[in-house]
Parts: structure tokens; sequence; C-alpha cells
């Protein structure tokens, strides 16, 4: 199953992140509780694959 940027964008937010910039084709999330940012691609609409829902650092 495929995931949709913005179902991954509800369930980071559902979770305390708070949207911090966006660069590009890119949106960054931050959490301030646990001091994680999750990159999450948004390309037009369509669905990350499998094996690139999403970067933390």
């Amino acid at each position: 199953m495929n995931l949709s940027p913005k179902h991954l964008i509800r369930i980071l937010e559902q979770y305390g992140f708070v949207f911090k910039r966006s660069n590009c084709s890119h949106q960054l999330y931050y959490n301030p509780a646990t001091n994680k940012t999750i990159i999450v691609p948004v390309h037009g609409g369509k669905d990350m694959k499998k094996e690139h829902k999403c970067y933390i650092r």
C-alpha cells in the first residue's frame, strides 16, 4: 500500500509535528518534544513509494 503525502502529514501532525518550512517539493516537519525533523516529499499529489516514504533527521 502506497501512502499519500497528505495522509502522512495528517499522521505526523497527530503525533505533535509542526510545519517548519518548504523547500521546492519537500516539506519539513519538526517535533519539538523529540527534537526530530522529518522531510516529506510532495510531488504533485503522487503517492510515495514504499522505500521513499520520508527522511528522518
